[in-house]
């Protein structure tokens, strides 16, 4: 067994299909197929069911995939560390990052880094569940995390960047948009809710925090993205709150501010003994003004200071 094989069968899949994989991989199917047979002969167990629908692996599949995966990032890494002593950055990044945090800032930061390192590449896991961004962390695949709090099993050193503050969101021509004040929860409480998907960190700390002011407002509808959310809002779906930095442009005459603000910690999580590349990103991220509520502020431009491990935590959304 070899480190491409292992390539070979993750890529199959993500791909579902032999064809697809073979397609993505720019080399021709039937050698595909008899790499990942030989594969499945060396390991001894089947990898994958062969379906009308496409490839799926199997429960040893899952179990050998995973542990595939670990070794590939492992190795992406002492390629990187090895060619990016006395040179260039190059190489991949793998970064898992909580809903919103994605949206703006991260991009401004990536955007710089590529400038500077236009060979360095990088894979973004945009609000995994819980148990995968815990599994992706335990076995070691990420370098680095974007979020409110450190997740379980995740014994990265922890860098705090700022707060992210949040608004109140309503359709055009809601009559809560007049006033000149910010609004209260409860202001919001008669309204139908748009709320996020169930499994993610921002609806779990909307229910926290609905729930001891003692609300309950209906909710009409759910998006996994904060931009869908916002556009359902302005189209007269309901209300919502979400970060001020991802309400997308062209909607920001939507948004209200609110009383008592609330907010949330900005964490950078990075892997024990991090690369050039980790610790270039980390510089660049430290630069956004993470606790403006403009979403067209301009970067930050003091000096990245490394934060004490010490420091490690989170804090879940609530009143400043």
């Amino acid at each position: 067994m070899n480190l491409r094989q292992y390539e070979y069968a993750l890529t199959v899949a993500e791909e579902g299909s032999i064809t697809a994989a073979a397609e993505r991989l720019g080399i021709a199917q039937p050698s595909l197929s008899q790499q990942i047979g030989t594969l499945e002969k060396q390991v001894g167990v089947r990898l994958f069911t062969r379906t009308p629908q496409g490839m799926l692996p199997t429960a040893a599949g899952r179990a050998f995939l995973a542990e595939a995966e670990v070794a590939t990032t492992a190795s992406r890494r002492a390629l990187t560390a090895a060619r990016s002593a006395d040179a260039d950055l190059t190489g991949e990044l793998v970064i898992a990052v909580y809903l919103g945090l994605g949206t703006r800032r991260l991009p401004r930061a990536l955007g710089e880094l590529r400038r500077r390192h236009p060979h360095l590449a990088v894979t973004i896991h945009e609000e995994p569940d819980p148990a995968d961004l815990e599994r992706l962390a335990r076995q070691g695949t990420l370098d680095m995390v974007l979020v409110h709090e450190i997740p379980p099993g995740c014994s990265f050193d922890v860098h705090p960047l700022g707060r992210e503050s949040y608004v109140a969101v309503l359709p055009e021509g809601h009559p809560l948009l007049r006033r000149d004040q910010p609004l209260l929860l409860e202001d919001l409480a008669p309204e139908g809710w748009v709320r996020f998907r169930r499994t993610s960190k921002l609806d779990e700390h909307l229910a926290r925090l609905l729930a001891d002011r003692g609300l309950a407002p209906r909710t009409v509808g759910r998006a996994s993205q904060i931009s869908t959310a916002v556009r359902l809002v302005a189209e007269g779906l309901g209300v919502t709150i979400a970060p001020s930095s991802a309400i997308p442009d062209g909607f920001e005459h939507l948004t209200r501010p609110l009383r008592p603000a609330l907010s949330e910690p900005v964490i950078a999580g990075v892997r024990r003994s991090p690369g050039r590349a980790e610790i270039a990103l980390l510089d660049e991220l430290s630069r956004q003004d993470w606790s403006s509520t403009d979403v067209g502020a301009s970067p930050r431009r003091d000096e990245f200071r490394r934060r004490d491990p010490a420091s490690r935590g989170g804090a879940s959304l609530k009143p400043e």
